[in-house]
């Protein structure tokens, strides 16, 4: 009897291709994206990609040329020339880890043998890259100049360009916060589009196709539904995160409210998307928990983009997510102008238009062409 019921449960588990792909196939996807992230994957095959940092020589002697020269031979980092302007600005909004700055002086320094004028600012939202930076520069700069005495003179002095106060969010917290929202309301909002396949299976999407209604304006309620939820959702989590930690969500208020209007338009489309993809409840079920895992890992929800390999950062910006996170970090944390974030919400709008133009197509081969 115990044989009977063993097979007859396996047999039905096995039948269950949603159990099936969870089991199997969702675990072996995370393995791969969180062994590209934090390494271990391809070392013996390639090198890794050198960092890029940004180099200011306001030295500008044969001395200065001469270093640069030789941190840029070491295969782990490439330094790229800026002026200290552009340098700064850059990295103030988030896209270069560091910049390095060599003072005037610094030639003389070299040849007293006294203590160097060059420093590294960063930006402290990227902070476990500008400690692989650090390492690296201080481990050359002792190679290259030589000795170095009991007075320690090469010290490479770090400052962040993004001062934290109690008026700005400190990135781990905007991480947290942030990655969170978006993923949760992910998962929310498919359960909400799985709404029309009940409808579908009770017979209430028959009756509502054959009424004086367009299927357009059935598709679009669904996605209006979705959208409203994700507004409320959104400003209820900041708003918690505000109360129990702190999170200066007033301090561009307006520019914070433009981008969950983005954010929720994004989701809501790619809900509808993934509804109009499916067939059944259970496909819906299966499907949404791999994509939106992989969206949020990828995306930066649950790994900090700073920690992704290269290509993975630039496959991230086919998600809802990562331009989500971006402009997070941008209003709390680099309190970029509305008008610098205005691009990213832009790219959120239109991916979602782009969702929601396949969704119509999906929706009248998959939903409407059955009845």
């Amino acid at each position: 009897m115990f044989l009977t019921l063993l097979k007859k449960d396996l047999r039905l588990y096995f039948t269950d291709k949603k159990g099936i792909l969870i089991t199997f196939l969702l675990p072996i996807i995370m393995i791969t994206l969180f062994a590209f992230a934090y390494g271990g994957v391809g070392k013996k095959k390639s090198a890794p990609k050198p960092l890029g940092v940004l180099v200011v020589d306001k030295d500008s002697t044969a001395t200065s040329q001469e270093l640069i020269t030789k941190l840029n031979a070491m295969p782990t980092i490439r330094l790229i020339a800026a002026q200290e302007k552009e340098a700064k600005d850059l990295v103030k909004k988030g896209k270069n880890v560091a910049a390095l700055i060599i003072e005037n002086g610094f030639s003389d320094a070299v040849a007293a043998d006294t203590s160097l004028p060059i420093e590294l600012q960063y930006d402290a939202a990227r902070d476990l890259q500008m400690r692989i930076v650090h390492s690296i520069l201080k481990q050359g700069f002792k190679y290259h100049l030589g000795k170095v005495d009991e007075s320690n003179r090469i010290q490479l002095k770090t400052t962040s360009l993004i001062k934290e106060s109690t008026t700005k969010a400190h990135p781990g917290l905007v991480q947290a916060v942030g990655g969170t929202a978006i993923m949760m309301l992910l998962f929310s909002i498919v359960a909400i589009g799985g709404g029309m396949l009940d409808e579908k299976e009770a017979g209430t999407l028959n009756r509502l196709l054959i009424a004086p209604i367009k299927p357009l304006d059935i598709l679009l309620s669904k996605m209006g539904t979705a959208m409203v939820v994700s507004i409320i959702q959104l400003t209820t989590m900041f708003i918690f995160a505000w109360l129990a930690f702190g999170l200066p969500i007033f301090m561009d208020l307006f520019s914070l409210l433009l981008l969950i209007l983005c954010i929720s338009f994004g989701v809501s489309s790619f809900g509808i998307l993934l509804v109009s993809t499916v067939k059944t409840r259970q496909q819906l079920q299966g499907m949404s928990t791999i994509i939106i895992l992989l969206m949020s890992a990828i995306g930066g929800s649950m790994i900090p983009l700073s920690m992704m390999p290269a290509f993975m950062e630039k496959v991230a910006v086919v998600s809802v997510n990562y331009w989500g996170m971006e402009g997070f970090f941008d209003i709390f944390w680099r309190q970029l102008p509305l008008i610098e974030i205005l691009p990213k919400m832009g790219i959120l709008l239109a991916i979602g238009l782009g969702m929601t133009w396949v969704s119509t197509l999906l929706f009248r081969k998959n939903i409407v062409s059955v009845y």
